[in-house]
């Protein structure tokens, strides 16, 4: 998981957004919001794909999960949980670009702590404030707090709710990224005359499909 920075919609998009979700605001209160069909429906129109297609732009080429950053992402996922929180359905913070896998495991599992989620958001915060990365089982990790000697408990939920600790292919993954990366490291080090551009740009074009890990260098 790492950091996505979310663009601007333009503003045609944020008012069909808006107007959608004024409409689904009015027929949850009348009793009369069927969230799937309004939803399904919504997806097929052209403001939903402006949203999906800005989803993509955010994750780069290769349009791999926010959420795991393993698999690609194929479809919108509602941080906060339409079924749940319907009020937020069209609310473009509140939408990521998700995988089968992750969509179907987060689910409507949300776990929230006065009122605010105990779920990282990739697109508001920084997943590593919260999370670790582990080598010898590839699994993401909760940070571990020296001071408080504590698991971070944001993290914790994460883990826990994505299953990041129990998926033997994310693992793997990681880890075959984790080694590229390192090899580059290690032979940058014993370079008797390292490049510090070249180490970047060699990190920069290693493939990280599965990587976990923040971009390498600004």
């Amino acid at each position: 998981m790492r950091r996505f920075l979310r663009p601007d919609l333009a503003p045609k998009v944020i008012s069909a957004l808006a107007r959608k979700q004024k409409r689904t605001n009015t027929n949850r209160a009348a009793g009369a919001l069927k969230i799937d069909a309004a939803w399904n429906s919504a997806r097929k129109t052209k403001p939903l794909k402006a949203v999906l297609a800005a989803l993509k732009s955010m994750v780069g080429q290769r349009e791999r999960c926010m959420y795991c950053g393993d698999s690609h992402g194929t479809d919108i996922d509602h941080f906060w949980p339409k079924a749940i929180y319907p009020q937020r359905m069209f609310c473009w913070p509140n939408l990521l670009l998700s995988c089968a896998d992750c969509g179907r495991i987060k689910g409507t599992d949300f776990p929230l702590q006065n009122g605010e989620p105990l779920l990282v958001d990739p697109t508001a915060e920084d997943p590593w404030l919260f999370l670790d990365f582990d080598p010898a089982t590839g699994n993401l990790v909760p940070r571990f707090d020296p001071a408080t000697a504590r698991w971070d408990e944001k993290g914790e939920n994460t883990v826990q709710v994505l299953e990041l600790d129990r998926r033997e292919a994310l693992a793997a993954g990681y880890q075959k990224t984790h080694r590229r990366l390192t090899d580059l490291v290690e032979a940058a080090v014993q370079d008797t005359s390292p490049s510090p551009a070249a180490l970047k740009t060699a990190l920069r074009n290693t493939p990280c499909a599965h990587s976990p890990l923040p971009p390498p260098l600004p």
